[in-house]
């Protein structure tokens, strides 16, 4: 069986608002103040790449994982 691959994953506002938990508001606040990546226009619809979201997402585990711990508190 030969299956075709299209390119980059295209995913819409409802999708990425499902993937990060966030509401609308929030993702359009983070990408004014440059911490969310922003759509890209294919057509006449915007979408984000997978592979951005997928980045940003992988991002705040690394930050997530380099914050130390208190122990003792």
């Amino acid at each position: 069986m030969h299956t075709t691959t299209f390119g980059p994953r295209f995913e819409r506002l409802p999708a990425v608002m499902a993937r990060t938990g966030m509401s609308r508001s929030w993702l359009y606040k983070e990408m004014t103040a440059g911490r969310f990546p922003k759509p890209v226009k294919v057509g006449s619809a915007s979408g984000w790449r997978a592979s951005d979201i997928d980045a940003w997402m992988e991002s705040l585990f690394a930050s997530a994982r380099a914050v130390p711990t208190r122990r003792g508190a």
